[in-house]
């Protein structure tokens, strides 16, 4: 008997939804970490479904963040390094350089070596296509666009996770999984145990961590009033400026660092477009801006102008009263679908505003709107979403709480790791989470923080795997178990990129030896990753 091709189809159809897609490695975000994963993963002869909740891959490094954070390029090796090369080789084309001629860009590193063949500063545009095609180079499926189900799409079965549900109802089942987002939230979908915001110093024997009071803010030439009417403490604080002290130095609290939207800006006029005044805006927002203007703060403090190729800019927070929307990022993490939707758009008014306001307001000095007047938004630059990056910059979210948290001691490299899984080189770097009523009775603010990391230091395997008791098939590169200190130093994208490939060779191991990912003996994994290129020590 024959069947009927429509049949054939609404059987194939009822498979993939009832039963779902089935893998040996599902991994879930389409970030820099989820990439590396899937490739390595892939590398090791495992069948890897990539699932991006966002239409593009890439996160960060797709999404505006060209001027990236490396501080030591000897310590980031494998699929990381090879990434880099090939922004490198992109570059090498003069077709690659079409708003101006090809020229040298070192970024933030001052002594590259001559023969060093990988490049540190790229488009957007270059990020996503570079990514797309080692991807599709790979035996990987990728699926955009589908969101996980954060209230029921779980299952767990004997501290196993057995299938994963996204929103639309589609299933994709797999022997192990890997949580790459930004957020953390197949991590706290599956009920592993995590912490958000600022543990006390005592937790871990710190000295960064918890509340940090900053004071007033001390590079600017004068103190700026934070009352609605200057000089006058009952007309009320200006917006977003709390009025009392949140707690005790050295306190833990639930407080996120500001994120914000890495800008890409050209002074171009061929491919610029300005940008408009953004519906909503109020000017009462900006009050605190023009209050540092008058403050006779640093022109360029108000956002960086770092270049990329082809007279484009990564434009991040500069200065205390920048590009960060500062206080307004603490309910992210724990917030639903449409609420951070909600949170992300305010913050791409804030910016738009930020830049309509230096550009265009009658308080703004000329001087001033001068340095600012000639850029714009690229036309070449994320097309389908009205030039604006797609993805907000999550700086921190949630961070697994593991049999290992890495914190200022292995940092600094006062506590041994004997189970490296890569380096990480970056300072100890934390943004605002409040601006704050100083006691001088001025602007202030809390959770500043950088220290420098003297030498790279490693990564310990246990870092990235759940508690046994609560999962034996999960891996979490991104939101790592770390304080939110030693996150500061993480939370670079080559980093998550070297956690990623690793966390892939782990899921493959543990499939190969059929063992729990906390069984996954080291010595095994150290020589795998040695042999594709890591730099573990």
């Amino acid at each position: 008997m024959k069947i009927s091709i429509y049949l054939w189809a609404l059987i194939a159809f009822f498979s993939m939804n009832v039963y779902g897609d089935s893998t040996d490695v599902v991994i879930y975000g389409g970030t820099p970490a989820g990439i590396t994963a899937a490739l390595q993963a892939s590398m090791m002869g495992k069948s890897v479904v990539l699932i991006s909740p966002s239409g593009h891959l890439g996160g960060m490094t797709s999404n505006g963040l060209g001027w990236v954070d490396v501080n030591r390029p000897q310590a980031i090796g494998g699929l990381a390094s090879t990434y880099f090369k090939n922004v490198w080789e992109y570059y090498q084309s003069p077709s690659s350089w079409i708003w101006e001629k090809q020229r040298l860009i070192k970024g933030q590193l001052r002594e590259l070596h001559p023969k060093d063949e990988r490049m540190w500063v790229l488009e957007p545009h270059v990020g996503e296509k570079i990514f797309d095609a080692m991807v599709s180079a790979a035996n990987i499926t990728v699926v955009r666009g589908e969101r996980l189900n954060r209230t029921d799409g779980v299952i767990l079965n004997d501290q196993r996770i057995s299938q994963i549900t996204m929103e639309s109802g589609r299933v994709f089942t797999g022997k192990m999984y890997i949580d790459a987002t930004y957020e953390g939230d197949l991590m706290a979908a599956s009920k592993i145990s995590y912490v958000v915001g600022r543990e006390p110093n005592s937790l871990y024997n710190e000295t960064l961590n918890g509340i940090h009071p900053n004071g007033a803010f001390k590079n600017l030439l004068k103190k700026i009033d934070p009352y609605v009417v200057v000089g006058d403490s009952s007309s009320g604080l200006l917006p977003r400026i709390s009025p009392i002290a949140l707690g005790n130095p050295g306190d833990g609290d639930k407080a996120i660092q500001a994120y914000n939207y890495r800008m890409c800006l050209t002074d171009v006029p061929e491919n610029r477009l300005y940008v408009d005044m953004p519906s909503g805006y109020d000017e009462r927002n900006y009050e605190i801006l023009f209050r540092a203007i008058e403050s006779k703060v640093s022109i360029k403090s108000f956002f960086k102008l770092d270049l990329l190729p082809n007279h484009k800019t990564d434009s991040n927070n500069n200065g205390p009263v920048s590009t960060d929307y500062v206080g307004m990022s603490w309910d992210y993490p724990e917030a639903d679908y449409a609420t951070r939707e909600q949170i992300a758009k305010e913050h791409e008014r804030w910016q738009r505003g930020l830049l309509w306001t230096l550009q265009n307001h009658p308080r703004v000095p000329k001087a001033v709107k001068h340095y600012y007047a000639a850029w714009g938004l690229p036309k070449d630059e994320f097309a389908d979403n009205n030039n604006w990056p797609y993805e907000l910059y999550v700086r921190e979210a949630r961070r697994m709480v593991s049999s290992v948290v890495i914190d200022e001691q292995m940092v600094l490299g006062h506590t041994p790791v004997l189970d490296s899984i890569g380096l990480a080189s970056y300072n100890m770097d934390s943004h605002y989470v409040c601006y704050t009523l100083a006691s001088s009775g001025s602007l202030g603010g809390d959770g500043g923080l950088f220290k420098k990391v003297k030498k790279p230091y490693p990564i310990s395997y246990q870092a990235i795997v759940p508690l046994r008791t609560e999962c034996e098939n999960l891996l979490v590169p991104v939101c790592l178990s770390a304080s939110h200190s030693a996150y500061g130093s993480l939370r670079m994208e080559p980093i998550f990129m070297i956690l990623g490939q690793s966390a892939g060779t782990a899921a493959s191991l543990a499939i190969e030896l059929g063992v729990a990912v906390q069984d996954v003996p080291y010595e095994t994994l150290r020589q795998r990753l040695v042999a594709d290129g890591q730099v573990l020590e």
